[in-house]
């Protein structure tokens, strides 16, 4: 079990086993500090969760400042159980859930390759430099410390240098974004789509978002 603890400003993901409901005092502790609501999530693979256990996690939720709890379950017993609490819960095929972890835990690392396409309502955030091999689709963000290369289609939101850094740049093999941002510079995406097909790279000049060909260097 995986739980998902969000505010505005960022997440935290702490994994517990159901028998550590009576030990995790210490951990909900630290989150009763953060200022502004809360927001839960609660990633079950193949745990069926009883009445009482659920019980014992929700009185702890109810100590902390939780604006919203949901459970994401692929055991109908568990979501099941969970309705009949009043606590928000949806039946969740468990490759869903496990896709939805594998970017979760993605955000602990400082550089991240991610393979394949990023769907809309995915997100991706890294500390360091992002590399995506695939297409990040409209409705989707990807977000980086650094830089961004997405080695397909760009047609979501990205956002380079989230630390501050105006030297950040975006890379794509097809550049038509909805929203850039690097640094604190916001453009939004051209209406038209790009006539050609090569690498792009988005970068600041003079506080503007500029878009100019990338070129790779290469040494003989």
């Amino acid at each position: 079990m995986e739980i998902l603890f969000n505010n505005p400003e960022t997440k935290y993901l702490e994994i517990f086993s159901l028998g550590d409901l009576d030990n995790i005092d210490e951990t909900f502790k630290k989150f009763s500090s953060i200022k502004g609501p809360l927001e839960a999530e609660i990633f079950s693979i193949n745990e069926s969760i009883s009445s009482h256990q659920l019980s014992k996690l929700k009185n702890h939720f109810d100590k902390i400042n939780i604006d919203s709890l949901c459970i994401y379950s692929n055991v109908r017993h568990t979501v099941l159980t969970a309705k009949s609490l009043r606590i928000d819960s949806t039946f969740t095929k468990e490759q869903e859930i496990r896709n939805k972890l594998l970017l979760l835990n993605s955000t602990n690392k400082d550089d991240i390759l991610h393979e394949g396409t990023v769907r809309s309502g995915d997100r991706i955030f890294s500390n360091g430099n992002l590399c995506i091999i695939g297409d990040v689709n409209p409705g989707a963000i990807v977000s980086a410390k650094k830089n961004i290369y997405v080695w397909g289609k760009l047609l979501g939101i990205a956002f380079a240098g989230k630390n501050g850094n105006k030297n950040a740049s975006i890379a794509s093999l097809f550049l038509n974004p909805l929203q850039l941002r690097i640094a604190d510079v916001i453009a939004i995406g051209p209406k038209e789509k790009p006539k050609n097909y090569y690498p792009e790279i988005a970068l600041i000049d003079k506080r503007t978002i500029i878009i100019k060909p990338y070129i790779i260097e290469t040494k003989n």
